[in-house]
Order: C-alpha cells, then structure tokens, then sequence
C-alpha cells in the first residue's frame, strides 16, 4: 500500500543493517525505482533551467525587474497548494506530480502576467493604490477564467481509475490544488506584492 521509493528506501537500509556483502559484491536497486531516480536527477536540472527561461520571457514581456518579481513571486502560493493537493490526496511525489507542478507554474504566472501587463498600461501618473486596483478590477474575470478552466479540465484525471491513471491522478490533483489555492490567495496577494513592489 506505500509508495515505490518509500518501499525501496526501508528495503535499503534493512539491507545495510542485516547483510554483509563480501569484498567485490555489490547491489543493484534497478526496475521501476532505478527509472525514477534517473527522471528524478533529470527533473532537478530540468526545473531550474525552466523557471531561468520563464524568468528571461517573463522579463521580455514585461519589461520591468519589479513586474517580473511579482510574477515569480506569485508562484509559492500555486506551489503550496500543489504539495496540499498531494497530502489530501494521499498521494507521493512522482515524475508526473512533478510535471504537474512545471505546468502549474506556467498557468499561475499567466495570471500575474495578465494582472502586470494591465497595471502597465494604466497612466503612469494615476497614485499607485488606484492604479492597482484599477488593474486587480479590470483583469478580475481574465484571472478567475485561467485559473478555473485549466482545474475543471483536469477533473476527469483526477477521478479516472483506468490504465494509466496512476500517472494522469497526481499530475492533475497538482494542477487542481495549485490553481485552487493560487486563485483565492491570489486575488489578494498579487495586487498587494505589485502595490509593494
């Protein structure tokens, strides 16, 4: 009923307490759980070098070091609610729990950018609190849509039980959970960080 790397983790240690290899002898832990520490290494260069470029797009975008931190800093919110949709649902991390959370990023950073690129527009001379929450009001709708139709599309994984279910589940309870979280913290941090920032 656990998890394949918890599994081969308690296998692992019990095999270093009770077994004493002779000189020349090694073990292997190859199958499913070599597989996913080959995707584990490969993911944990992956996610950097991802987030480094949706950092250069996002400062090409928008043009401004401080609209691009609000953006970044929109992310923990979506992260959080991604780890809690996995606790809720009992779930492991996995590679497909991990490509949920890349495809979280980018749809929660979308709707920063839709916040920014709007504050950006609005005259430059209007006083910082009411040109944010001309901003916050003019792209309310826009925001609430890109965060509610990627999160009803992934209903469908999330409730599914055939093949391939096991990697379809945590990917979309990641998206779901994020997206869930990111819009009602959000909708109040977002215009708060880019009045502060």
């Amino acid at each position: 009923g656990g998890d394949l790397v918890g599994l081969v983790g308690a296998a692992q240690r019990a095999v270093a307490q009770q077994v004493r290899l002779p000189p020349g002898v090694t073990i292997t832990w190859g199958g499913q759980f070599e597989n996913f520490s080959r995707a584990t290494a490969r993911l944990s260069l992956l996610v950097p070098i991802a987030f480094g470029i949706l950092a250069v797009m996002l400062f090409f975008a928008l043009g401004q070091l401080r609209l691009v931190a609000t953006a970044l800093l929109s992310l923990p919110f979506a992260l959080a609610g991604g780890v809690m949709g996995l606790r809720l649902a009992g779930l492991p991390f996995s590679i497909p729990a991990g490509v949920g959370f890349i495809a979280l990023s980018g749809v929660a950073v979308m709707s920063a950018v839709v916040l920014c690129t709007r504050w950006a527009e609005l005259p430059a001379d209007d006083a910082s609190f009411d040109r944010v929450l001309q901003a916050t009001r003019d792209t309310l709708r826009a925001r609430i849509t890109a965060a509610l139709v990627p999160a009803i599309g992934f209903v469908p994984m999330v409730i599914s039980t055939g093949a391939g279910a096991e990697v379809q589940k945590p990917l979309a309870v990641v998206v779901i959970g994020g997206l869930a979280v990111s819009l009602v913290l959000g909708l109040v941090a977002l215009p708060v960080l880019l009045l502060v920032l």
